[in-house]
């Protein structure tokens, strides 16, 4: 790949009029564990004055459990999917929450979700969880689940600009590679990728990426 072509992929296009919208829409990679992180740890310290650590613990791989669904559905299903939106803005929708990043795929400020995203999506996955669950399991529950949220970013960030140095991140990161410049209608698990191997949606043994972005 030439320079150009690295430097087209690695490309922060603007995408809104507003300067304002348009700077709230790039983001720095840690800005989801500083964010977030300290809110997992009050959840289970408030969860702490009233369950035992083995429910806790229960609440919590539920809870992350869930965010992988949420990451390989979401990602499948909303991200790849043009809506029938009024007034013809269904492929607008789906370029500004994912097609932008498929075209420039190593934009390093929009490779992690900006906060006006992700903390809808976690006010979504609070009322859910009390709904279904109730009030008590509800808040060690939802420390799972944002936490699976901060490791799918952070990974999300790893697997275009880091290093891999094990197996497990050479497999990791050659699987989203595929998903990028192979197939994009596979391989939808970013860090959760055990989900693409039980939903028939993983790539064969021994495919590599090829060298354009789709």
């Amino acid at each position: 790949m030439t320079a150009t072509e690295h430097e087209a992929l690695d490309a922060s296009p603007r995408l809104f009029e507003s300067d304002l919208l348009d700077k709230y829409s790039r983001v720095h990679h840690l800005t989801p564990p500083l964010v977030y992180g300290p809110i997992i740890l009050w959840l289970i310290a408030y969860a702490s004055n009233y369950a035992s650590a083995g429910y806790i613990l229960l609440a919590f791989v539920a809870g992350y459990a869930a965010w992988t669904l949420t990451e390989y559905f979401g990602h499948r299903f909303l991200f790849h999917t043009v809506f029938p939106l009024p007034f013809g803005l269904g492929p607008r929708f789906q370029f500004l929450i994912h097609g932008v990043h498929h075209i420039y795929p190593s934009d390093p400020l929009r490779l992690v979700m900006p906060p006006l995203l992700s903390t809808p999506i976690m006010l979504i996955a609070l009322s859910l969880i009390r709904l279904v669950f109730g009030g008590d399991f509800a808040w060690p529950m939802l420390a799972g689940f944002i936490a699976g949220y901060v490791l799918y970013d952070c990974v999300h960030y790893w697997t275009h600009h880091g290093q891999p140095k094990s197996k497990l991140g050479h497999l990791v990161r050659r699987l989203h590679m595929l998903h990028h410049f192979r197939d994009p209608e596979r391989g939808f698990g970013v860090h959760a990728i055990w989900w693409d191997y039980v939903f028939g949606t993983n790539y064969e043994q021994g495919q590599t990426p090829g060298n354009r972005a789709v």
